[in-house]
This record gives C-alpha cells, sequence and structure tokens, in this order.
C-alpha cells in the first residue's frame, strides 16, 4: 500500500522497514527491482480513499497509529515502476464507485500502454462512509446495490475498451497524412440504471485491451460477480478445511458461470516469517512483534465490521448481530464464528498488528507448508502480507524460492509476455472467449483508403 502502515500495524516502527519512505519515488523504484530479481510474478497496491472512523467514533486512532493513514494514490507509482523493470505485474486497487467509466477507462488504458501490457486492476465497490461522505454522499451505498453499479460500470468499460477500437484502426501512414482509419474507431453509447456514456475511447488499445481483472468478493454477491468477471480471485486465508470449502463453493460459481475451464487463479493471502533455520524464524517472530501494535489492528476491523470495539471491556462478548450492513460481508460472518468474540481474543490472534497467522520457519518449513496448503485446499498461488519490508520479500527470495523451486513448484526464469498471458499460461494477451467483457467485440470493416 502507498501508505506507513498496511495490515502489520505498529512494524513501520521496526528499524529496517523503510515504509516511511512511501512518498520517496525511488523506494518504489528498488522495491520493485527487488520483486522482479526475486521473480515475483507482481506487486499488488491495495488502496482506501477514506478514513477508519468508526473506532471511538473519530479517525483519531487511525491517525494517530498510521492505520492506513496516510495514503497516498497507487497509481501514480506504476509508470515508475515499470521504467525500471520488464517483467514484474502490477495489480492496482480502484474503487468503481468513485469513478466514471469514460475517464477510468482512458486511465486504465494509459497505464496499461506504459507499463508494457503489465497492469491488472483490482475491482472494489467500497464499503468505507467515510469514503462516500468525502465524495458528496451521505453515506455508502448499501452491499448489493454497490454489485448493481458495478455490473453497470463494468458493461460501459468493457464497450470502451473492447469496442471502441478494432484491431488495425492504427494506421499511423505518414506518406498519406493518416493516422488512424475513422471507420474503425467507434462512438460508444451506454445508457445503464446507473452510468450513461457518448463518447469515443480516448486511448488507442493497449496491449490488453482490458487489464486483468482481480477480485475480492467473499460474500455471496461478490462471489458471484466474481465468477462472472475475474480472471484472478483473492479469497480470505480461513484455515485448511474453511478455505477449502471455500475454494469450492468459487468453483461451483465459476461453473454456474460457464467459465469453469477459464483459469481462473485464486488466491489467498500468506504472512511469512523466515530465516535460515527454524530457531532463528522464531527469534524474528518475537522480534518483530514487540513493535506490532495489535490495537492499532482493531482501528481497521471496527470499520470493516462496522462495531466500535472501543466501547467493550477485554473479556466483554462483542455482539454482531446487527451489525453494520456496508462493511465486508465475509469479515463480519467471520468474526462470529467459534462464538461471540472479545477484545482480548481478538487482540491474542494479532500478534504481527493484523488479522493473520503468520508462517514461521525455516525455508524448507515454510515452501513445504505453502505447497501442502495449496493442495490440501485448492489454491493456486499467495498473495504475500507485508511484515518488516523490503526485508520480508528479500527473506521470502533468499529462503522460500530456492525450495519450492527444488521441489518444482516455482519458475525459474520470468516468461515473456503480458500479465494476462502469463498467469492464464496460454500466450493470449486479451479477454478469452467466453468472457462477458470479450462480448463487446467488432468484426473490423475493411480499411478505408487514404
Amino acid at each position: 500500500m502507498n501508505a506507513v502502515g498496511h495490515l502489520a500495524h505498529g512494524l513501520w516502527r521496526h528499524p529496517r522497514d523503510q515504509a516511511r519512505r512511501h512518498n520517496d519515488v525511488h523506494y518504489w523504484q528498488q522495491l520493485a527491482r527487488t520483486l522482479e530479481e526475486c521473480l515475483f510474478d507482481g506487486l499488488f497496491l491495495a488502496d482506501v480513499t477514506g478514513v477508519y472512523d468508526v473506532f471511538g467514533g473519530s479517525a483519531d486512532a487511525a491517525v494517530r497509529h498510521a492505520v492506513q493513514v496516510p495514503v497516498g494514490d497507487p497509481a501514480v507509482l506504476l509508470p515508475a515502476m515499470a521504467a525500471v523493470t520488464r517483467h514484474l505485474g502490477f495489480g492496482l486497487t480502484v474503487n468503481l464507485s468513485e469513478e466514471q467509466p469514460h475517464l477510468f477507462a482512458r486511465r486504465m488504458s494509459t497505464l496499461d500502454h506504459l507499463c508494457g501490457g503489465r497492469l491488472g486492476w483490482n475491482i472494489v465497490t467500497g464499503f468505507l462512509d467515510s469514503a462516500a461522505r468525502a465524495t458528496g454522499a451521505a453515506a455508502q451505498t448499501g452491499h448489493d446495490e454497490r454489485y448493481d453499479r458495478a455490473e453497470d460500470f463494468m458493461a460501459a468499460v468493457y464497450q470502451l475498451w473492447e469496442a471502441g477500437w478494432d484491431d488495425g484502426a492504427v494506421l499511423a501512414d505518414a506518406a498519406h497524412g493518416v493516422y488512424a482509419d475513422p471507420a474503425r474507431v467507434h462512438r460508444i453509447r451506454h445508457d445503464g440504471p446507473y452510468y450513461r456514456v457518448d463518447a469515443l475511447h480516448l486511448s488507442a488499445p493497449s496491449p490488453q485491451r482490458t487489464p486483468v481483472l482481480f477480485q475480492a468478493g467473499a460474500s455471496a454477491r461478490g462471489m458471484d460477480f466474481a465468477a462472472r468477471h475475474a480472471e484472478a480471485i483473492f479469497i480470505p486465508n480461513l484455515g485448511l478445511q474453511a478455505t477449502a470449502a471455500l475454494v469450492r463453493r468459487l468453483r461451483e460459481r465459476l461453473s454456474a458461470a460457464g467459465r469453469a475451464e477459464a483459469r481462473v487463479r485464486i488466491l489467498t493471502t500468506a504472512q511469512v516469517v523466515v530465516a535460515a533455520t527454524e530457531r532463528e524464524a522464531h527469534a524474528r517472530l518475537e522480534e518483530y512483534a514487540r513493535h506490532a501494535q495489535p490495537e492499532a489492528a482493531l482501528v481497521q476491523l471496527a470499520s470493516a465490521t462496522g462495531i466500535d470495539f472501543a466501547r467493550y471491556g477485554p473479556d466483554e462478548p462483542i455482539a454482531t448481530e446487527g451489525t453494520a450492513g456496508n462493511g465486508i460481508r465475509s469479515i463480519q460472518e467471520g468474526l462470529a464464528r467459534g462464538g461471540p468474540p472479545t477484545v482480548r481474543g481478538l487482540l491474542q490472534g494479532m500478534r504481527l498488528g493484523g488479522n493473520f497467522t503468520p508462517t514461521v520457519g525455516s525455508g524448507a518449513q515454510v515452501a513445504q507448508a505453502l505447497i501442502d496448503f495449496a493442495d490440501a485446499t485448492g489454491v493456486d498461488g499467495f498473495n504475500l502480507a507485508r511484515t518488516v519490508t523490503p526485508e520480508c520479500f528479500e527473506d521470502f527470495a533468499r529462503w522460500v524460492v530456492p525450495e519450492l523451486q527444488a521441489r518444482g513448484r516455482f519458475k525459474t526464469a520470468h516468461a515473456p509476455g503480458t500479465l494476462r498471458a502469463r498467469l492464464r499460461g496460454d500466450g493470449r494477451d486479451h479477454l478469452p472467449a467466453g468472457h462477458p467483457g470479450a462480448a463487446w467485440r467488432r468484426t473490423a470493416p475493411p480499411t478505408t483508403q487514404a
């Protein structure tokens, strides 16, 4: 995240953590180089456009502990990182509820051009009332209506990306003074329940046309949306059995949506603390824990669930019934799993300042744990949550990657091509046939004579 603190709250205080340099472009360029050299597939950038102000009824705790504030725009980082890398993909979170399709489509096409076809978009619909108030609304739109709005938004941007310019529309014919064939550039007219567009797409087609589509909905409505649109789906790490059950439900929804064979990648979160030996790894865990602030994690969780944990004593049962309906449904539903939670119990599960159980051990132990988890649950890969950065990624590359490679479970070199081609593994740059976005493509007419 383009912020001091992301999901391991308090670790910005660690003397080796570099996140306080998030306003320094050289920090991001060095991080991008490091990840590419370590053969990571991509850098995923989360974002919020509001503040966490449910805890204690204000944003004071979030500001005090740098709970995702200050936070900078992630999109402006991409060209700087793309300029110093050739293969690293970039996943960019943008809340469509705060965008207009016409200008958003141009921005994504521009970034995909500048990244050389390495752009992915994480589709989010928002949940923070503070973000809604910042854009003039009284409160956030209801959970399911946000997905209705998202469907209309997707229909509009698919048309701009896929139907706005035919293949071969750009002629660049200097001899005749014709840059593009007007017969192959089409006016998009979309009149939906939430969005209206009457425009030419201002960007010529980028290498992927539509960026790779990521989505993280784990509610029933969110999973239906993901099954229809997503090419890579983030799911919460709920432990072995619950994660496996969630993967099965997603695969069933993908099948029902006619996308069972669409090579949709399902990813979950992993937080890793690794060193040369198991003993050293546990010593590092203790060192990190001394700098973490689990209490700050409650600030984020309060806004995600709509529950003000500041109102409860350490061992007082937390009422989860009647939770505010605009939060993240999967977190709301998971909070009460196993009985009413308490503040003390929640804090005990947030040792590194986030709601994760870290995988700790030597490189061989961590590698085998990740393989076993993937095999048992059916996930395709992991989104590594940072601890002390960039140390945590360098440690993973030093100790874990060679062990994964030795087991035949990690690449030894970057594959060529766009982000979509590499994630799918079939060399295709554009949305595959059968995806709802691909349905908008046109059959190109003959080229107009100059």
